[in-house]
């Protein structure tokens, strides 16, 4: 549109006074407040444009919740989506570097509470900078989190869409393994020393949601070394195991020298991709349908043929 020489110049003129009542008037970003697993308040005045992750799955989950572009930097092993794998690091989750945490001046850190330990929080503190602790002991802990980072990065509404596609996902496998018998399992996390995950760990809400029945779930810590006596005197009917990487470990074949095992008697040695079933983070839905249809295999197999 153009304005009569006249009217240009007096808006020329006006324009470094009314410009700033303008601004002030214009609504502030909103602030923020959410409650953390530690059940302590984080607030920001206004949501995080520059973050700082201390662990992997904080990593994927800010990207559900639609913030990654916030990340700043981040840790040894964070590498998923692929763009994280471009992301400067500051260390790895149990060795980082308060220095450059400085240095990159975030104004949010997200912090692994049992990975990072609890001396990082008091650090970070110490420096002055707003920490968020992620603890994810059941999936509703997760959907709570996604759903927290989304809205300390101003993405409220795309976080509550992620929460709410998965918990609809997991819901469905759920309902769809309730009335079945379970089935005995040993989830494996490493071979020497054997190791798995008891029932306070994520995953063996996993294992249940799938008709599935952890065998260490009495286990006193989260994620106990066992004796191999003890894996043979439960007999578990399955044995799943993560090991390091998408690969089927080959030490998952050992379980063939002992073939009284109901597992080795039923083939029922199954391999998860260790990402999506040991991170709680969005790509668990893909773990535990991967998990839900290996348990059905069993149960298909064992039903009598009419």
């Amino acid at each position: 549109m153009l304005f009569p020489a006249r009217v240009s110049k007096t808006l020329k003129f006006l324009a470094p006074i009314l410009l700033p009542v303008i601004f002030a008037l214009a609504p502030a970003a909103s602030a923020v407040e959410v409650i953390d697993s530690l059940d302590r308040t984080v607030a920001l005045t206004q949501p995080a444009k520059r973050v700082i992750t201390l662990a992997p799955h904080l990593v994927e989950n800010l990207y559900s919740a639609g913030g990654g572009e916030h990340i700043v930097a981040t840790v040894s092993f964070s590498n998923y989506p692929d763009a994280a794998k471009n992301l400067p690091l500051v260390g790895s989750f149990n060795a980082f570097s308060l220095e450059q945490i400085i240095a990159m001046e975030p104004d949010l850190v997200l912090m692994w509470g049992s990975g990072n330990g609890l001396q990082a929080l008091d650090q970070l503190q110490q420096l002055g900078l707003p920490v968020y602790v992620d603890e994810l002991r059941s999936l509703q802990d997760m959907y709570q989190s996604i759903r927290n980072l989304g809205a300390l990065t101003g993405f409220a509404a795309a976080a509550e869409q992620e929460a709410t596609r998965l918990e609809s996902g997991f819901a469905i496998l759920r309902n769809n393994h309730r009335a079945l018998e379970p089935l005995g399992v040993f989830y494996q996390i490493w071979h020497e020393p054997l190791q798995t995950l008891n029932g306070d760990h994520l995953i063996n809400e996993v294992i249940e949601l799938c008709g599935g029945s952890n065998i260490f779930a009495d286990a006193v810590s989260l994620a106990p070394k066992v004796n191999l006596e003890s894996v043979l005197d439960r007999n578990p009917e399955v044995i799943v195991a993560s090991g390091m990487s998408e690969t089927r470990p080959a030490w998952l074949d050992n379980w063939k020298r002992y073939p009284q095992l109901n597992a080795v008697k039923q083939k029922a040695l199954f391999a998860i991709d260790p990402d999506q079933i040991q991170r709680p983070t969005a790509r668990l839905l893909d773990g535990a349908t991967e998990l839900c249809y290996q348990l059905d295999t069993v149960r298909r197999a064992k039903a009598p043929t009419p």
